[in-house]
């Protein structure tokens, strides 16, 4: 049934529309844990890969070289060789459709949507060592022991190897050109780039370095790349400069031994004579030069295969130089993968130190702690709340019973202008802040006394006029002579009305 190339095509289309509504509902939903974000990353690049292969087989259908989905398309429209017949083409395909389910009377129609949906589900295999954590640090120790055992390298420790190992440009550049930091820094750009496509799978990591490229030719070309300033420039002034040695200065085979062999042998190798032999037979060979023309010299001392000096000499700098910027270019691809991953080296650093100060049986049980807790966070974030009232939240995270929330009038808000609009969340909570310093504080700013009284007044101007109201009751506001009326003895003694005229009938006045 399914075998038509216009069936392949519309099938391929379905998929493709399928996979994408796919990616959207992952995507739509919020990862609780860090390994389970890492799991919908990759479940979203493998999808995006069988999109992209899906696409290429329908291009390739689309571009019919072989015309055979143009032969079809005029199938269908009932053209044969002998002309166009439209009712025989129906009834043939509707043959073959009868004969189809005949065939497979119990064949049943497959939900594709049920198969995608379990995709949502999937854990795809990730490949993480014990040290790398599921991708929370990095694992250089094998790049150790090679930056530890090489010329270019120094005996440190693995704290301090991660602070320097994304700082090649600390390494002076004659040390680069051996084999050994080549394939060092191959090594380590391979690793990084693997680690980085294991964590952050929608990262578009040939875009990244295609922009790097370009910067670094740009650069390269003005001599601005940091470790290898002007060399490009300078190689491309005087390409034998950093291989020639001057030999004015030396005048003697033992002076010119002194230079070392490996000096010795690259000078050779520019001249396009042998490099091989002793200390002493190098430097016998090259001081022949001194005097002597190339042109002059017997062909014995020549390489083998050496079509003149010049020749290659001109063939082996160039090679030289390519090499040196290619060594280049890998660095530059460390720095940028190093910045990007510069939030896992610094917990790599912080790991490592932490580890040192810990024994064997403290990190398994720190391990397996982690291992834990992830487990258990992870199982309590599946578990959706049943909240459909919207009730508060208690302390252990989950909605407080509904009779409480209707005995306390909790979730209500209440708002008292004398605290300063402060507000109190529940009735209990309301009426129990009347006794608090906040409203004693501003009833005294008011200048009211904080009593039974002004329970359940919030605004200022109510308590106010009731204040006013209670003082006209009290008479407070009233004129009492007896008691506001002043007199004087002839002491100069003040008292009340009162008082002076009790004081005066016992005679003490």
């Amino acid at each position: 049934m399914s075998s038509t190339l216009l069936e392949v095509t519309r099938a391929a289309h379905e998929d493709v529309e399928r996979l994408e509504r796919l990616i959207v509902k992952d995507l739509q939903n919020d990862p609780p844990t860090t390994k389970d974000g890492l799991y919908q990353s990759h479940r979203v690049r493998n999808n995006i890969d069988t999109i992209i292969s899906t696409t290429e087989k329908l291009v390739e259908i689309y571009d019919d070289k072989d015309n055979a989905r143009k032969d079809e398309i005029a199938a269908l429209g009932g053209q044969t060789a002998t002309g166009v017949n439209v009712f025989s083409a129906f009834y043939d395909r509707l043959k073959e459709i009868r004969e189809y389910h005949r065939k497979h009377p119990a064949a049943r129609v497959v939900d594709a949507n049920e198969e995608y949906e379990d995709l949502l589900k999937e854990e795809p295999v990730i490949e993480f060592s014990g040290e790398e954590a599921f991708g929370r640090y990095l694992d250089l120790h094998e790049l150790f022991n090679q930056y530890i055992n090489s010329k270019f390298g120094a005996k440190i420790e693995y704290s301090a190897y991660l602070d320097v190992f994304s700082q090649p440009h600390n390494i002076p550049w004659k040390l680069k050109s051996t084999r050994q930091y080549r394939k060092y820094m191959e090594n380590l750009l391979e690793y990084l780039i693997y680690f980085f496509q294991r964590t952050e799978p929608l990262q578009d990591l040939d875009r990244i370095f295609s922009k790097l490229e370009a910067e670094f030719e740009e650069q390269w070309a003005n001599g601005q790349v940091q470790g290898w300033e002007k060399q490009g420039q300078e190689n491309e002034d005087d390409p034998a400069q950093h291989t020639m040695i001057d030999l004015d200065y030396y005048s003697t085979v033992e002076e010119l031994m002194e230079v070392g062999p490996e000096k010795l042998k690259e000078a050779l190798a520019v001249l396009g004579l042998k490099t091989g032999g002793t200390v002493q037979q190098r430097a016998e060979r090259l001081l022949l030069t001194k005097h002597t023309p190339l042109e002059k010299l017997d062909k014995k001392h020549f390489a083998k295969g050496s079509h003149g000096p010049r020749q290659n000499g001109s063939t082996a700098v160039s090679q030289d130089i390519n090499s040196l910027k290619q060594i280049a270019l890998v660095e530059a691809k460390m720095k940028k993968l190093c910045d990007l991953l510069s939030k896992t080296i610094e917990q790599t650093k912080e790991n490592v130190v932490k580890k040192q100060a810990l024994t064997y049986e403290e990190m398994e049980q720190e391990r397996e702690e982690e291992e834990t807790q992830v487990d258990t966070e992870s199982d309590d974030e599946d578990q959706q709340i049943y909240n459909p009232l919207k009730l508060p939240m208690g302390w252990d995270g989950k909605p407080i019973p509904y009779w409480l929330y209707k005995l306390h009038g909790l979730g209500q808000e209440f708002k008292c202008e004398i605290c300063g609009n402060y507000s109190y969340w529940g009735r209990r909570a309301f009426e129990r802040h009347f006794k608090e310093w906040r409203h004693q504080h501003g009833m005294r700013c008011l200048g009211i006394p904080n009593t039974k009284n002004f329970n359940e007044i919030t605004n200022i101007q109510e308590a106010q006029e009731l204040w006013e109201k209670i003082r006209e009751r009290q008479g407070v506001n009233k004129w009492r002579p007896d008691l506001e009326e002043e007199y004087e003895d002839k002491e100069g003694n003040i008292y009340n009305k009162k008082t002076y005229t009790d004081l005066q009938r016992q005679g003490l006045i």
